[in-house]
């Protein structure tokens, strides 16, 4: 073959945003790309958050800028493309990332607004935000989007049933861009990390019972990292993933197996 396999992964003249990217998965997976040569938009909520993760990507020579969006609000999750666009000239891939669960406990607990907010967040906010690039994306020859779902999606976790309700969407709506827009070049992949030591998830791992539960149930037991799930980002967004889409990708060190 003439082809080199390692040139497939480089992501230089690329345009990455990681949404949820002030801390945790988000920002490991964001510094996984800028590593490969993407110029990186980092996105959360509040600016001051993203603006000290870019800046610490830059310190280490990656090309990174933050912007702020809630992809709770819609009109945020939109806007937060015409930005990219409008300071990179471009966007090329699409980490959809950030997520909520208001609530940890039975499904009965929880009113009707906590879940809007879940299913706007972790659902209809990636929806917006990708069918605006759609069109970016197109004109450049195509692209990729990577949604951070999680084995909650794909069997329910107990006192995480709202929250595995929506990453089965999410999971879902993975599968129907991959439909709908690879005829465009656009692929779309699905990750479900399990039990990743983060401050989002630290009310599983610090709770003694389920950690242990956990670490005996997995092959590889001991808890995730957030740079477990860079490496496998990576290879979505880049080339060497030319032809996986519609794919769903676990990453929980074996525990659903």
């Amino acid at each position: 073959m003439d082809e080199n396999i390692k040139q497939r992964f480089d992501l230089t003249g690329k345009v990455a945003v990681v949404t949820g990217a002030s801390k945790g998965i988000g920002e490991a997976i964001a510094r996984g790309l800028g590593e490969f040569g993407a110029t990186v938009v980092v996105s959360s909520r509040r600016l001051e958050a993203v603006e000290s993760v870019a800046e610490q990507l830059c310190a280490a020579g990656i090309q990174a800028s933050a912007l702020a969006a809630h992809m709770g609000d819609m009109e945020q999750a939109r806007a937060l493309v015409d930005a990219v666009v409008a300071r990179h000239g471009g966007l090329d891939i699409i980490v959809n990332n950030a997520a909520t669960n208001p609530v940890f406990g039975p499904m009965m607990n929880a009113d009707e607004s906590v879940f809007q907010k879940i299913m706007a967040v972790n659902v209809q906010g990636p929806l917006e935000l990708c069918k605006r690039a759609v069109p970016v994306m197109r004109s450049r020859g195509g692209g990729s989007i990577v949604n951070i779902a999680s084995v909650g999606g794909l069997n329910p976790e107990r006192m995480l049933g709202l929250y595995s309700v929506s990453k089965s969407a999410l999971i879902s709506l993975t599968k129907v861009m991959a439909k709908e827009w690879g005829g465009m070049g656009i692929r779309a992949n699905a990750i479900c990390p399990g039990l990743i030591k983060t401050k989002f998830s630290q009310a599983l791992w610090q709770n003694e019972q389920v950690l242990k539960q956990a670490l005996a149930m997995a092959p590889i037991s001991r808890i995730g990292m957030p740079q477990d799930l860079a490496g496998l980002a990576v290879f979505l967004a880049s080339d060497a993933a030319a032809y996986c889409t519609g794919g769903v990708f676990v990453a929980d060190g074996g525990l659903t197996v």
